[in-house]
Parts: structure tokens; C-alpha cells; sequence
């Protein structure tokens, strides 16, 4: 008789991680990397047989729920996604590559671990491992963050956690009532020992996007050292919507800054109710320079973190220009 659990069974999937240890695992893009380098060993209960977790479902009141094992393809590709919440697709459209993106998913994206070289070696101890320090503070840390104190210092990976910020997305959790999705990482001065809230054994099942805005328009942009393949040395999301050319409603966030995708309620501020001029918008993201503290090596990022956001911007206030702004 089998000893694995039923893979339809969320419970049994739940409770056989609680009593055995190892990971959950999805996708297995970021899990089967980690085993190969030999930082996790498993033991590994798989989730794809659950039915609940894939695929789109409009929800009474118009919003919708995305099962977490949908992949990042699914989401790019989805005319639904596309059409009524079009940052989620566009990042789901730049995140990695074609290859990863066919296999990675929603959830696996959500609840990753970050990409320190140090984290990632497994013959070298640090915070993330149970060790007792940050050797990324006094080595190499150039990809490290340019916002928040926490005690590590690598920033979150999720590019759609920064996406699904901007639309104030719920997560479902099995067998818990939902949550926020910034409520996965919390500010990041507990994200020491990991990259996010959810305890082992706990199932992320789907996201819960609200109803389509009318009239959104969305950006999303990379920067990175090299143009292809590459990790984000920074990247940022905005939906903006406008009455004529003001500004009714603004969401931007960014990842590779801090230890969370950060939601950036001080460049809303600065657009909300504003005409989206060149001044404008670069007044709104020249107010992200107040949240920085750099690292000696990532002073960098200071600017590169403004001129994103500025970017992103840009990219969205053309995007309703080219389309009559207020369709």
C-alpha cells in the first residue's frame, strides 16, 4: 500500500509535510534547483494532482480567483488576465524565461527563495540556513537591498507579489480565512529565516483579484545588467486610470529594493488627482529617494529604484495616451 498521500487531498497533503519535514512543491523550478545544488533534500510532496489549484475562476463579483499551481505562461497568455488585470499579465510576460515560465507558477513565484549566492551555497552558513549572521553584509552584496534594516539583506524575488500588490490581492490559504497578499511577508524584520510567512506544512491555494478598473492602464519594466535571462537588479509595476488627463486612480510597487515587493503609497500620493505631466511624474518618483537607506555596495540602486518607477510611469501614462486616455 501506498504510503504517499492522496493528492487530491489538500489536509493530507498538509498534515504529511507537518509529520514528515521537507517542502511542498509546485512547479519545482526553484525547488529543483536548490536540490540539485544540495541545500534542500526533501523529502518533497507534490501538489499538481490537486484540482482546486488550477485555472481561472470569474468570482460573483466580477473579480477572480487564480489557483496557485496556474503558471506563469497561463497567466501572460490569458485574454481575461490580459484584458482586466493587465499588470498581472505583463509581469507574468517578463518574469523569467520562456522556459521557466511554462513550468513555474503562480504560487511557486509567491512563496520562492531568494537568490543570495551565500543562501544558495551549501557549504556556507547564514541567517536564511539557522546560522548566526549575514556573510552577504561584509562580502559581496552589490544585489543586496537598498531599503529596510532587516537583519538579512537580500531582496524578495516575486515579481507577481509586486504585481498583485498594486491591485490589493487576497490570498487563500487551505483551511485559513484569506489574507492579504502583503500579508505573506509582513515589513520583512521577521523574514530572516525565511522568504515568507507561510509555515511549511500550509497550502497557498489561490489569489483573489478584485473586479477590472475601467479604463486601467498598466506597465511593468525590468532593469537589468544584460538584457536577457538576467534576475532584476530592480522592477517596478504602476496601473494608473484617468478622467481626461487626471489621474483617478494610481498603484506602483517594486521589487529587488527591499527584503518585500514593496507597495509605494508616497508616489500614489504624489499623482492621485494630479494631471500626469512630465514634471508630474517625475516629481511623484523622485519621492521614492526618502525610503532609501543603501548598503556600501548598493548606492547604485538609489537611482536605478527612481528612475524605474519613473519609467514605469511613463511606460502606462502612453499607454493611455496611444488608447484616448479615457476609454
Amino acid at each position: 500500500m501506498s504510503t504517499e498521500p492522496d493528492p487530491t487531498d489538500l489536509t493530507g497533503l498538509s498534515d504529511a509535510v507537518r509529520a514528515r519535514g521537507g517542502e511542498l512543491r509546485a512547479g519545482g523550478t526553484d525547488t529543483g534547483a536548490r536540490q540539485r545544488s544540495g541545500l534542500s533534500t526533501g523529502p518533497f510532496t507534490d501538489l499538481d494532482g490537486a484540482a482546486d489549484l488550477h485555472g481561472t475562476t470569474v468570482l460573483p463579483d466580477g473579480g477572480l480567483r487564480i489557483g496557485a499551481l496556474t503558471t506563469l505562461a497561463a497567466l501572460a497568455a490569458d485574454p481575461q488576465v490580459r484584458a482586466g488585470w493587465p499588470a498581472l499579465a505583463l509581469s507574468a510576460r517578463t518574469a523569467a524565461t520562456p522556459q521557466i515560465r511554462a513550468a513555474g507558477t503562480l504560487g511557486g513565484n509567491l512563496l520562492q527563495r531568494n537568490r543570495c549566492w551565500y543562501f544558495r551555497n551549501p557549504h556556507v552558513s547564514c541567517l536564511q540556513k539557522g546560522g548566526a549572521g549575514c556573510p552577504a553584509r561584509e562580502g559581496d552584496h552589490h544585489f543586496g537591498v537598498v531599503s529596510g534594516a532587516g537583519p538579512c539583506i537580500t531582496p524578495h524575488p516575486s515579481t507577481l507579489a509586486m504585481a498583485l500588490l498594486t491591485y490589493d490581492a487576497e490570498a487563500e490559504v487551505h483551511d485559513e480565512p484569506p489574507r492579504s497578499v502583503a500579508d505573506l511577508y509582513g515589513d520583512g524584520d521577521r523574514l530572516h529565516q525565511a522568504d515568507h510567512l507561510l509555515p511549511p506544512h500550509r497550502i497557498l491555494t489561490a489569489v483573489r483579484l478584485p473586479a477590472p478598473l475601467p479604463g486601467e492602464r498598466a506597465a511593468c519594466h525590468r532593469a537589468t545588467s544584460r538584457a536577457y535571462a538576467e534576475w532584476p537588479l530592480v522592477e517596478a509595476t504602476a496601473r494608473l486610470a484617468f478622467d481626461g488627463a487626471t489621474v483617478t486612480h494610481v498603484a506602483v510597487a517594486a521589487g529587488g529594493v527591499a527584503r518585500v515587493p514593496l507597495r509605494l503609497p508616497e508616489v500614489e500620493a504624489a499623482l492621485i488627482g494630479r494631471e500626469a505631466t512630465a514634471g508630474a511624474l517625475a516629481a511623484a518618483a523622485e519621492t521614492v529617494l526618502s525610503r532609501c537607506r543603501p548598503l556600501p555596495q548598493t548606492g547604485y540602486k538609489t537611482t536605478l529604484f527612481r528612475d524605474t518607477v519613473l519609467e514605469v510611469l511613463e511606460q502606462a501614462v502612453g499607454a493611455a495616451a496611444a488608447t484616448g486616455r479615457d476609454r
